[in-house]
This record gives C-alpha cells, sequence and structure tokens, in this order.
C-alpha cells in the first residue's frame, strides 16, 4: 500500500475497466483539500510565524512557489516521475501530458479498479506543489524571491522528481520499478517524498544562506499566531485530503488513514505541549499548533500502514522528540531553520518513515499479514530515508548553488532590516 500505482489503460479495450464516479469523485475533493493546505494554509501559517515586515512575501513566495511547481509538472514532471518506465531513479513519457485525455485511465491498489488518469496527475501535482513550499519555511526573511523561483525550477528537476519516481513507481518489470519501491518500502502518502526531502532541502538552505541578521541575539517572534493557527486548521483539514486521498479509492483504507489522521494529529498536540512542560516552560499555542504538524508528519508515511493506536504512538513520540529538538538541539546547532521545517518535517518525516515498519504489525492493530516481520521491514525503511536524505542533501546543494550563481540568494541587508515586503515587493501586508 506503500506505492501510488500508475499504469494507463486504454479506452477502447474491450474489458477496460470504468472509473468509478464515486472514487473519481473523491480523488478530485482530496487534491482540492491538498490544495487547501498551501493556499492558504501553509501560507497564514508560515506568515503569522515571521515578523510583520516579512508577512506579504511570505504569502508571495508560498503563492509563487506552489504555482511554479504546478506548471512544471504539468509539462515535465510527471512525465519524468510517472510517465512510463525507463529505470530505477527517473521516468520517460508523456511529457506535456501528452497521449493523456479523458478516458485514459490510471490503476489503483485495487485489482479492476481505475480512476480517470488526470484525476491522478491532479493529485500528484498538488504533491510537488506543498513539498516545495513547505522548503520556503526555512528560507524566509532573508531569500531573494528570484533566488527562489530559480531554485524552485532545479530542485524539482533533479530532486523532487526522482524521489517521488523512486518511492511510488511501478514499472513493468522489476528492472523498470522505482528503486525505494522495489525495496519494498512503505510510504503510503509521502514521509520520505515530501516531508524529509522537504526538511533537509530547507536544512541544506538555511546552512547556505547563513542566519538571519540578529539571529539569536534579537527577539524574532511570531507576528501573528492567530494566523498560525488558522494555517494549522487548513493544514489539519487538508491533510484528510493528503493521507485518505492516497489510497485512491473511497475505501475501507481511505477510511482508516482519515482516522489516523486525527489520533495522531491530536496526540501531536498534546505530547508535544508535555514536552514544553517537561523541559520548564507552559504549554503554548505555538507548541500546540508545532504538534499538530509533526503528528500530521509523523503518521503520513504510516497513514494505511497502521491501526489507530500505532497513530497515536507515532504522534506522540514525533510530538515529543521535535520538541525537544527544537527547544534544546537546534539552538546548540545554530542553525537558522527559521520556521523549523528540518526540526518538524525533517525530524517527525524521519521518525514516521521507520516507525512504520513497527506500526505496520497486527501486534499493534496494523494491517500487516499474521507473518509480518518486523525486522526486515525496519531495515528497509532505514535503508530508504538514508537514500532520501543523501539525493535531497546533495541535489538542494546543486540546486541553491546554482541560484546562487544566477541570482544571488540573498538580499542585502539594507532590504533585510526593512523587510522583505517592500524590498522585494514594494508592498506591504498591513497598511494601519
Amino acid at each position: 500500500m506503500g506505492a501510488l500505482l500508475i499504469a494507463s489503460a486504454p479506452a477502447w479495450a474491450e474489458d477496460a475497466p470504468v472509473p468509478d464516479k464515486g472514487d473519481t469523485a473523491w480523488m478530485m475533493v482530496a487534491s482540492v483539500l491538498v490544495m487547501a493546505m498551501i493556499v492558504p494554509g501553509i501560507a497564514l501559517f508560515y506568515g503569522g510565524l515571521v515578523r510583520t515586515k516579512n508577512m506579504a512575501s511570505v504569502l508571495t513566495q508560498v503563492l509563487a512557489a506552489a504555482s511554479l511547481a504546478m506548471i512544471l509538472w504539468a509539462m515535465v514532471g510527471y512525465g519524468l516521475a510517472f510517465g512510463g518506465d525507463f529505470n530505477a531513479f527517473i521516468s520517460a513519457g508523456k511529457f506535456f501530458l501528452a497521449g493523456v485525455d479523458a478516458n485514459a485511465t490510471a490503476a489503483t491498489f485495487t485489482e479492476g479498479v481505475v480512476i480517470p488518469e488526470l484525476a491522478f496527475i491532479a493529485f500528484q501535482m498538488t504533491f510537488s506543489a506543498i513539498t516545495l513550499a513547505l522548503v520556503v519555511g526555512g528560507l524566509v526573511e532573508r531569500m531573494k524571491f528570484s533566488a527562489l523561483m530559480v531554485f524552485g525550477a532545479v530542485w524539482l528537476l533533479i530532486v523532487y522528481y526522482p524521489i517521488a519516481h523512486m518511492v511510488w513507481y511501478i514499472g513493468g518489470d522489476e528492472a523498470a520499478n522505482g528503486l525505494i519501491f522495489g525495496w519494498g518500502a512503505l510510504d503510503f502518502a509521502g514521509g520520505t517524498v515530501v516531508h524529509i526531502n522537504a526538511g533537509v532541502s530547507a536544512l541544506v538552505g538555511a546552512l547556505m544562506l547563513g542566519p538571519r541578521i540578529g539571529y539569536l541575539k534579537e527577539p524574532m517572534p511570531p507576528h501573528s499566531l492567530t494566523m498560525t493557527l488558522i494555517g494549522t486548521g487548513l493544514l489539519w483539514c487538508g491533510w484528510f485530503g493528503f493521507n485518505a486521498g492516497s489510497a485512491l479509492e473511497a475505501n475501507g483504507v481511505a477510511a482508516l488513514a482519515l482516522v489516523n489522521t486525527f489520533t495522531a494529529t491530536a496526540a501531536g498536540v498534546l505530547f508535544w505541549m508535555l514536552g514544553e512542560r517537561a523541559t520548564g516552560h507552559n504549554g503554548s499555542l505555538l507548541g500546540a499548533c508545532s504538534g499538530a504538524i509533526a503528528g500530521l508528519v509523523a503518521v503520513t508515511p504510516a497513514a494505511g500502514n497502521s491501526g489507530p493506536f500505532g497513530a497515536v504512538l507515532l504522534g506522540a513520540i514525533a510530538g515529543f522528540v521535535c520538541c525537544l529538538f527544537v527547544m534544546k538541539v537546534k539552538p546548540k546547532l545554530g542553525v537558522d531553520d527559521s520556521l523549523d521545517v528540518f526540526g518538524i518535517h525533517g525530524v517527525a518525516g524521519i521518525i514516521g518513515s521507520v516507525l512504520t515498519a513497527v506500526t505496520m504489525s497486527p501486534a499493534l492493530g496494523g494491517p500487516g499479514a499474521e507473518d509480518y516481520a518486523i525486522g526486515p521491514q525496519l531495515w528497509i525503511q532505514v535503508k530508504s530515508v538514508l537514500v532520501a536524505i543523501a539525493w535531497s542533501a546533495v541535489g538542494s546543494a546543486i540546486a541553491f548553488g546554482i541560484a546562487k550563481a544566477v541570482t544571488g540568494l540573498r538580499v542585502s541587508p539594507e532590504v533585510e532590516r526593512e523587510g522583505l515586503d517592500l524590498g522585494e515587493h514594494g508592498e506591504r501586508a498591513y497598511n494601519f
């Protein structure tokens, strides 16, 4: 269940299955829900966390990054990730969606059940868009808008599309399977493809950009936790499409993913706040919002590979560990991952991706077979995570390097002090 299977079925074949209208409607709704996670979800979540002078720049960056990803997905992204058999690292075919029409279908996880290929394309398009938008959180308040656009285009080509192919592509034979899928890795909705990928990329960008002026020397509180809470709510609601939609059908597996998305998130909220108390702080709204995201991220690879109790465990572990990382480890490292993209998405993504091997066990209510063995699957999950980290880190360094050579990465100190709203975009988010 960890792969998003794509296979075209010619409309003229006599025995070609016909898409079920219920499945089709669900996948269209799921795609729209994921879109709501980006704009306005991530935009408001991130925007509320920065200073007032940078609010409009964050909203613009998220909107533009997602738009860039959607255009490139339709042009070359789908072809490189799911377009046809080529090798274990990339696909080849269907560029500019050539040959895909309203009658083309994509296989699901149930034999003989299909959905329109265009519905699958739209769903996966939102995944690529949200992943690039997530990276923005590690770069805010100091990166040039032009540099973000150059980075985004290169990064999608050399990082996102290959990782999506490696994790989710099923070929016509074993040689054409995605590398990580061929190992038998479990990633139901994108723990490696989306969250580890985004977290590692944001960390690389933060290292190459350097810290914001005044980082760890002057207060940089969120300007609107109200906006951040609104963004959190939109992300949580949209995540039901993200996780339950990855079942590709309106069925019991989608319902399982739905319940797991509730329980893991709730556990993340409470256990992040518990982590705050354990470190001598009050439970906070910022912590609760951060814990919700940590729980959502951790359950993503396990959404259909876990029972509800396993999902609670994932959310609890991710909420507590991410809290400790952000509050205790990050300040010692001195890396200005501005909005904790690695500290939440990266760390929780690693936790969820590795521990999916555990939650899959029927002993914890998971959907594994009676003879399911945790040990071998755990090793598969670990090496899959390591490959995703390495590929993302190297590819991101190349993409940021190209952006630096083309536009320069960072705004001038004067623009940074004035705020990117005026310096980069000539407008303010608020005019009182």
